[in-house]
């Protein structure tokens, strides 16, 4: 077991080879189905300008994550971000944006791994900003107190993270109970729940859910004083009521009543309003000054645990013999490794990185608004050609309804 100068934290991001293709595989057939839904509803009820909205959430989640914060034991985490996205823009919009993250930091920068890509979004891109989203809802009908917005915001915040890294310390912990050799050696992650449970769950109830606590509050504080619209509970919100007062009225409105969850009713949906313009731009600014301010995550002494390589397991857990996959098992070269470039000081080489992070990012959420823009003219046609069908289709059944009454004594022109 691991002695007491080797409890370290483990790393939300879980590497290759440290759980077993079976395992992985199962997480891959999860996830699989939730992008496809969650891409779907994003695609549908999104416009290609504010998509940008979505790209700038990608980005976030990915420079937070690349702000490490120390904790007791010389060990750091690092907040995700995915309880702001969920709380501003919807849960599945969460996970649109954490998934690309991850990928990206998989791919480019070697942090967490592919084949565990599956797994990591599971845990960060869909455990915690749905739970956080449903909690933040459960908390807004409880609460009564005059703060309850803020204070269901950080709990949200708070609970959804520490529950994302109680799935880490599970899928790593049943992996020594599960895959042995025949004599007893361990052939992926060599700790059990014993080890894992306290090791992810009490960093992040110390520092990462604070660190995701107060982010959440803050960003959703300054967008609520210059844009309400756009938080998405607020306008499911603002929806449920225009809905009851439609009906009241006799008029029928559908599925406008909804949470916002996979229906795409959302914030995302109001894109006309004057000051989303001045939201998209500070949240630019903000892009920026984080980036130029990510070398800050260097000055936290230590790395989470298994944020090292095969060659230093042996050192960092006290073990006397590396787990056989772990040694042997899958490896992907990344490109820009640990956010690193050969030749440039550490603090260069990570702003640099962080600056390509975003770009990419960038990049691939407007091509996603490209597929949206190529769906909207689709959209307004068809809607369109129902218009003018349902049309049609009353005037004929009045048309029918005169000729059938011999009492009907007018005559009707035609629509």
């Amino acid at each position: 077991m691991l002695g007491a100068s080797h409890a370290a934290v483990l790393a939300m991001h879980i590497p290759d080879n440290f759980i077993s293709p079976s395992t992985s595989a199962l997480f891959w057939a999860v996830m699989i189905p939730v992008w496809a839904l969650c891409l779907r509803s994003v695609i549908r009820h999104s416009t290609a300008e504010n998509m940008a909205y979505l790209g700038a959430g990608a980005a976030f989640s990915f420079l937070i994550m690349m702000f490490n914060v120390p904790t007791p034991g010389g060990t750091t985490v690092h907040g995700v971000g995915g309880a702001l996205i969920a709380l501003l823009l919807g849960p599945q919009y969460a996970t649109v944006a954490i998934s690309v993250a991850l990928l990206l930091q998989a791919l480019l920068f070697g942090d967490g791994g592919l084949l565990t890509l599956g797994a990591n979004c599971f845990n960060m891109a869909f455990v915690l900003p749905f739970c956080a989203y449903g909690i933040f809802m459960l908390l807004r009908k409880v609460l009564r107190a005059k703060w309850k917005d803020r204070v269901a915001e950080f709990v949200s915040a708070y609970v959804g993270i520490v529950l994302a890294a109680f799935c880490v310390a599970i899928e790593l912990g049943v992996q020594p109970l599960l895959f042995r050799t025949p004599d007893g050696q361990v052939l992926y992650f060599p700790f059990t729940f014993n080890v894992t449970i306290p090791a992810m769950v009490i960093p992040h109830l110390v520092a990462a859910g604070v660190v995701e606590g107060l982010v959440a509050v803050m960003v959703i504080e300054f967008v609520r004083r210059t844009s309400p619209e756009m938080i998405a509970w607020e306008a499911s919100s603002a929806n449920t009521a225009e809905s009851a007062s439609s009906q009241q009225s006799g008029s029928s409105r559908g599925g406008s009543g909804s949470s916002g969850v996979l229906d795409g009713s959302n914030a995302l949906d109001s894109s006309g309003s004057a000051s989303g313009p001045k939201v998209r731009e500070y949240a630019w600014i903000a892009l920026g000054v984080a980036a130029i301010l990510s070398p800050v995550g260097l000055l936290a002494a230590g790395d989470a645990w298994g944020e090292w390589g095969a060659e230093g397991f042996a050192q960092a857990t006290g073990l006397h013999y590396v787990p056989h996959y772990i040694a042997h098992g899958f490896s992907w070269n990344a490109m820009l490794p640990d956010y690193s470039m050969r030749g440039l000081p550490s603090a260069v080489g990570y702003i640099l990185c962080a600056i390509i992070g975003v770009a990419v990012l960038i990049i691939v959420f407007r091509l996603l608004a490209l597929a949206v823009d190529g769906r909207e003219p689709e959209i307004v046609a068809v809607s369109s050609s129902a218009s003018v069908s349902a049309s049609t289709i009353s005037s004929a059944a009045a048309h029918a309804e005169s000729a059938s009454d011999p009492n009907h004594n007018s005559s009707r022109s035609g629509t």
